[in-house]
């Protein structure tokens, strides 16, 4: 299946076009990591705190900044997490607000800012936010169902029961009247929560810290992971053409690199362990369509001795044309539904996938190519014998 056959598009003849493209989307993305938003650096690299918290309604953001306001907090960003139906935050507190000592003290300062927003009945427990030990220990000592002698067993089951009824009505119970239809749970059990036990409007879904020492360790070791796949790259370039297709393919999937970190850092979208291992990915990806049309070029270049470089780069690349486009418009679809319909979760990791495969088939034909030429030309005015032309075998 073919979407172009025979093709003559002077690609080269647009390079200034293609330069213009790519130096604007570069120093726009350099200028925001250097002057703006800097790069937006996720949890995992940076350390920090990450609480997400689900609520019954839609939750008053004013009044959740006023209480993290008031319990002293100071380097957070609270935002709202997923589809707005699903009344859910998230809430990024600083790395300064958390020390390798006391790691979990910002997500306790968290849970008790939240916590103030409302008055607790004396003597009650948060069944939003109640473990699974908190609840079968109030079984254990209520000991509804009268078992006497060794209950721990048998309220084990009804306090996990009650915790996967919490956990299916997305982490939070909006009446304790709903315990008495919950699958697993003993009528009596259900009867005897409400003497113990209140409801907040709130649950906390998960919380992750991490302290700065592990995120600094992560963050290099992210940083040596690229660097060593582009001197992998090199190696391998260089050993199966010639050095100068090595440096023109590093050049480049540094471009790609560079645009696609840019977007994250002009969105302020944080870069997390995925997005990394989604741009190591796009390395590999980048580099795979790079080689395509480097292989078409050396074939080209033995078959068509007499004529000038960028012809034969030309044609290679109107050749490979048809492959590009179907192979990365299918890999683009399939990304692309995962930014759609992936969640939340996946929204990094999907953009920049997005984001990768279009520059990479991009700088695949409007950046790698026209290296080799420039290279062959600046080498022809030097007098010395072109390189891209077939000379040892490989």
């Amino acid at each position: 299946m073919e979407f172009f056959r025979n093709t003559n598009i002077d690609f080269l003849g647009k390079k200034w076009y293609f330069l213009a493209f790519s130096l604007i989307f570069s120093v726009a993305g350099v200028f925001s990591m250097l002057f703006w938003h800097h790069i937006p650096w996720g949890v995992d690299f940076r350390g920090g705190t990450l609480v997400y918290a689900k609520f019954s309604h839609t939750p008053d953001e004013n009044a959740i900044r006023t209480e993290l306001d008031r319990a002293g907090l100071r380097n957070f960003k609270l935002q709202r997490y997923g589809v707005a139906a699903n009344n859910e935050e998230l809430i990024d507190l600083d790395a300064r607000e958390t020390s390798e000592q006391a790691l979990d003290l910002g997500k306790l300062t968290i849970i008790k800012a939240l916590q103030g927003r409302s008055t607790a009945p004396a003597g009650k427990i948060d069944l939003n936010n109640a473990s699974f030990l908190t609840v079968k220990g109030y079984l254990v000592e209520k000991d509804p169902l009268h078992l006497g002698a060794d209950p721990d067993q048998k309220y084990a089951a009804q306090a996990q029961a009650i915790l996967d009824y919490r956990k299916f009505q997305s982490g939070v119970l909006n009446s304790l009247d709903q315990l008495k239809g919950a699958t697993g749970v003993d009528p009596a059990v259900a009867a005897s929560i409400p003497d113990g036990f209140y409801l907040s409007d709130y649950g906390i879904r998960d919380a992750i810290v991490i302290g700065p020492q592990v995120g600094g360790q992560l963050r290099t070791q992210a940083g040596l992971a690229t660097l060593y796949s582009l001197l992998g790259m090199l190696v391998y370039l260089g050993f199966r053409f010639e050095w100068i297709y090595g440096v023109a393919a590093v050049i480049t999937v540094f471009h790609d690199t560079l645009i696609t970190v840019g977007a994250f850092s002009l969105t302020n979208t944080d870069i997390t362990l995925t997005v990394i291992a989604a741009i190591l990915t796009l390395i590999g990806y980048s580099n795979n369509d790079t080689i395509v049309v480097f292989d078409r070029i050396r074939e080209n270049i033995k078959l068509m001795r007499r004529e000038k470089l960028s012809d034969i780069v030309n044609r290679s690349i109107n050749q490979t044309l048809s492959r590009t486009i179907l192979t990365a418009g299918l890999t683009f679809l399939t990304v692309l539904a995962l930014f759609l319909f992936g969640g939340e979760v996946l929204r990094g990791f999907s953009l920049a996938l997005v984001i990768g495969i279009l520059i990479g088939t991009y700088s695949s034909i409007a950046i790698a190519a026209p290296i080799l030429v420039a290279y062959q030309d600046w080498r022809i005015e030097k007098g010395k014998r072109p390189v891209t032309m077939p000379g040892k075998a490989r």
